[in-house]
């Protein structure tokens, strides 16, 4: 329980990588409130973690600033300070290419992407720093790293702003105790597969990351003194090339 008196948010927290994190942070002690768009969703995620401490759910769009702003205001109400954000919601697209890509598509990926994280982001900094303490770990993607086609022209541009924006929000909140990851996943077994352009093979399946994997990661990250700081980090499946 190293992680006992301490409050974790995690958005995209109903499935996949966001949910093994926020199981990964329960198992620890950590209070969780997980959000995300799906109530059924969530609700599901919180009746299979049938231990304490228990989740607590809540719907979120990250896209929109007022439902953000709500999620927050439960958290505070329920939990109180938060001590650790992860931003892992996210999303892609079928239609990749810049020629099949549609404006109105690539408005919503860069909403739920990049602005998302922003949103979150600005809910939780101002008491983080008041208090000169405070974690956010946000969950990119290889395709933040190098733009190659699989990622597609969206998803690119908007894991390349998550990268941005966490390094230029770690230097400039660094002297307030306030320490901010990217975590740089490979292909990753989540529902957001069901996007592909293609449909992916169990056999390439079982060759990707497992969301628990991450989720170890992200647990090794949370469990650092303060004074340690990991600015970024890549994580991977063996048999990708990271190119």
């Amino acid at each position: 329980m190293r992680l006992q008196g301490k409050t974790a948010v995690v958005t995209g927290g109903g499935s996949g990588i966001g949910l093994a994190i926020a199981q990964a942070l329960a198992a620890e002690g950590c209070r969780v409130a997980i959000g995300g768009r799906r109530e059924t969703v969530l609700r599901e995620a919180v009746a299979e973690w049938n231990r304490e401490p228990k989740l607590l759910s809540h719907i979120c769009d990250v896209a929109d600033l007022a439902s953000v702003q709500k999620f927050f205001a439960f958290v505070t109400q329920q939990l109180g300070q938060v001590d650790i954000l992860v931003n892992a919601a996210g999303v892609n697209i079928k239609t990749r290419s810049m020629a099949e890509m549609t404006p109105e598509q690539w408005d919503q990926v860069l909403a739920i992407n990049a602005h998302g994280t922003y949103y979150c982001m600005h809910q939780v900094l101002p008491e983080m720093r008041e208090r000169q303490d405070g974690l956010i770990i946000n969950i990119s993607s290889t395709s933040g790293k190098r733009s190659a086609p699989l990622g597609g022209v969206a998803y690119n541009a908007s894991k390349f702003a998550v990268s941005a924006l966490g390094v230029a929000v770690g230097n400039e909140d660094r002297l307030n105790g306030i320490r901010v990851t990217t975590v740089f996943p490979g292909e990753v077994d989540t529902p957001i597969l069901r996007h592909r352009p293609q449909p992916v093979s169990d056999e390439r399946r079982a060759s990707m990351l497992q969301p628990e994997d991450v989720a170890a990661m992200v647990l090794a990250i949370t469990l650092l003194p303060p004074r340690a700081h990991v600015p970024e980090v890549v994580i991977k499946p063996l048999v990708q090339e990271f190119i």
